[in-house]
C-alpha cells in the first residue's frame, strides 16, 4: 500500500529569494506540491488529516530502494 502519491509539484519555487547561489540556499526553496492520499487511509484518519497545512516531506523516486528507518511509513493507531 502507498499512503500517499504526489499529484502535482509546483513548476517555480514559493519564498524564493531574489537571488540563489549556493547550493545550501537552493535547499531553502519551497514548492507547493499536492499529495493524494489512498481513499482508504483518508477514510481510517480522516478525523486527524488537515489540509492547506506545512509540511516537510521526502521522496522516494526509486521503489527498490528501501526507505530509511526513521522516514518508514508510521500511521498512527486508534
Amino acid at each position: 500500500m502507498v499512503p500517499a502519491a504526489i499529484s502535482f509539484v509546483a513548476a517555480d519555487a514559493q519564498f524564493t529569494p531574489k537571488s540563489v547561489e549556493t547550493a545550501e540556499e537552493r535547499q531553502k526553496l519551497m514548492f507547493r506540491v499536492k499529495l493524494q492520499i489512498d481513499p482508504k487511509v483518508l477514510d481510517q484518519y480522516q478525523s486527524q488529516v488537515k489540509t492547506g497545512v506545512r509540511g516537510m516531506g521526502f521522496v522516494r523516486i526509486d521503489t527498490a530502494v528501501q526507505w530509511p528507518a526513521d522516514l518508514a511509513v508510521n500511521l498512527p493507531t486508534k
